[in-house]
């Protein structure tokens, strides 16, 4: 594919994963990184583009749920320490890694999380319950656990986590599904900053890549986080879950073709 096609294509897919995703309190690395390396961009640059996406959309976002006060700062700060250990660790780990394993994980990982999106649309929904007041000395060691956990993976396949903290934050916390939306992006801007640290360790990014598509994400996080406040979007939910699954036999395919 030649670069001016695939750089036009690459903002355009930014623009509506960013809308998309926002919604849900993520960040949307779990596909910019997929979508990039299919698009013929390198594997490290396809990772970092995304921690730089996914930082952009989080801080796009997170600005609309703060004003809407659907950020909790104490709980989210809990989250710090150990993200942004991982993601840095995973950002410099990340050019270490044996490329195709890389892609083995992006398979693995889009799978997971699709099943997961498309579980959603039959879940129940959640009431409006109140933020937890406290949280315990217990639930918080468990919580840096999962967060250098998180962090890694976010550092070493350039996706924000928050795929995974949303449902750790409602399920585990007893959060309120929009509080931990919303908390999610404050979470997802430092773990994404430190995975771009660890990357700027070890590679040179694409700086022309990024402004591109930057540009979109911002207005399409922007936009996706306000839409989100008026919508009930579990069709959506399920149909990128069904989306990750299509990626993922993508880049499946990619893999077999090599071995």
């Amino acid at each position: 594919m030649e670069l001016h096609n695939a750089l036009l294509l690459a903002i355009v897919f930014s623009f509506v994963i960013a809308f998309v995703f926002s919604m849900f309190g993520q960040g949307g690395g779990s596909v910019y990184s997929p979508v990039l390396i299919l698009l013929g961009y390198a594997m490290l640059i396809s990772i970092s583009s995304s921690l730089v996406l996914n930082l952009i959309t989080s801080l796009s976002a997170g600005y609309v749920f703060y004003k809407n006060k659907m950020i909790d700062m104490k709980a989210s700060f809990a989250f710090v320490p150990g993200i942004v250990v991982g993601a840095f660790a995973g950002g410099v780990w990340s050019k270490y890694v044996n490329k195709s394993l890389l892609l083995w994980l992006f398979v693995f990982f889009l799978i997971i999380v699709g099943a997961r999106m498309i579980y959603g649309y039959w879940e129940k929904a959640r009431g409006d319950e109140k933020r937890p007041e406290s949280v315990s000395t217990m639930m918080y060691v468990f919580i840096v656990i999962f967060s250098l956990v998180v962090g890694v993976i976010s550092g070493l396949l350039g996706v924000g986590g928050g795929i995974l903290i949303v449902p750790f934050m409602t399920y585990v916390m007893k959060y309120p599904t929009k509080s931990a939306a919303g908390s999610s992006h404050l979470i997802i801007s430092f773990s994404a900053l430190a995975g771009i640290m660890g990357h700027m360790a070890s590679h040179r990014l694409d700086y022309p890549l990024i402004a591109a598509t930057g540009l979109a994400v911002l207005i399409g996080g922007n936009l996706g986080a306000r839409f989100s406040l008026s919508v009930k979007p579990r069709m959506i939910k399920a149909g990128l879950g069904l989306l990750m699954w299509a990626l993922s036999a993508q880049l499946l395919l990619k893999l077999l073709a090599v071995i």
